[in-house]
């Protein structure tokens, strides 16, 4: 698989940040305050003719916890690489997984970019000026019970991290054209129940990324891959 220059792809992934903002409008998704992404989703919807609601109170339906991460790029000369995390064992939510950045919203954060950046700065001391937010990709649920929505942000080299060792065992990035190879992407069977649930795995360097995070770097691998045929 080749190594495409990070504005390649970024390119890839344009259509769908303006689809996804869309979906999350007409999803009757809250838009908050008054951020440059904000501005976007609201602009998503005029164009399609869908009312924006603003307010505090969940938008009716909505069941899930809202929630985001950060999908960093860091633009390597060997190739653009993703940031991931492998959360401490001791945690009592995905203890041991290997995760992005990110976290739940807060009553404070203006949005979903601005709940990204927080989570990553808390998480691995990422600043969030060191961040540019290309775009957010569509919200993904889990069986968690969160609604997640992947921002998709390129990091400037050289990372200076600071991990919360409460949370966090280490950071690592892993090759984006490893991800893009269709050859490094398994299928595993998961019993929960009564119910078989087909989840993706990557294994890299002694590592296993599954479940939301394989999910979420496969859509991006499937979104860059499609776009190049």
């Amino acid at each position: 698989m080749s190594v495409l220059p990070l504005s390649e792809i970024l390119d890839r992934l344009k259509p769908d940040f303006l689809a996804a903002a869309a979906m999350r409008v007409a999803d009757s998704a809250i838009v908050f305050g008054s951020s440059e992404y904000a501005m976007a989703l609201r602009a998503a919807a005029k164009a399609r003719g869908v009312d924006v609601r603003e307010g505090e109170q969940p938008a009716p339906g909505l069941e899930l916890t809202r929630a985001a991460v950060l999908v960093g790029f860091v633009d390597r000369p060997e190739g653009p690489t993703v940031l991931l995390t492998q959360r401490t064992a001791h945690l009592s939510d995905h203890g041991g997984q290997i995760s992005f950045p990110g976290g739940r919203m807060e009553e404070h954060d203006a949005d979903v970019v601005a709940a990204a950046l927080r989570e990553a700065e808390e998480e691995v001391g990422l600043a969030p000026s060191s961040v540019t937010v290309a775009g957010a990709l569509e919200d993904h649920g889990t069986v968690s019970g969160y609604r997640v929505t992947p921002v998709i942000g390129v990091i400037a080299p050289p990372l200076a991290l600071k991990l919360d060792a409460f949370e966090v065992a280490e950071a690592f990035e892993v090759p984006f054209a490893f991800i893009r190879d269709p050859a490094n992407r398994l299928i595993e069977r998961v019993v929960r129940g009564d119910a078989v649930r087909e989840i993706y795995t990557y294994p890299y360097e002694g590592r296993r990324i599954w479940g939301f995070t394989a999910r979420i770097l496969a859509r991006v691998a499937d979104i860059v891959n499609d776009a190049e045929r």
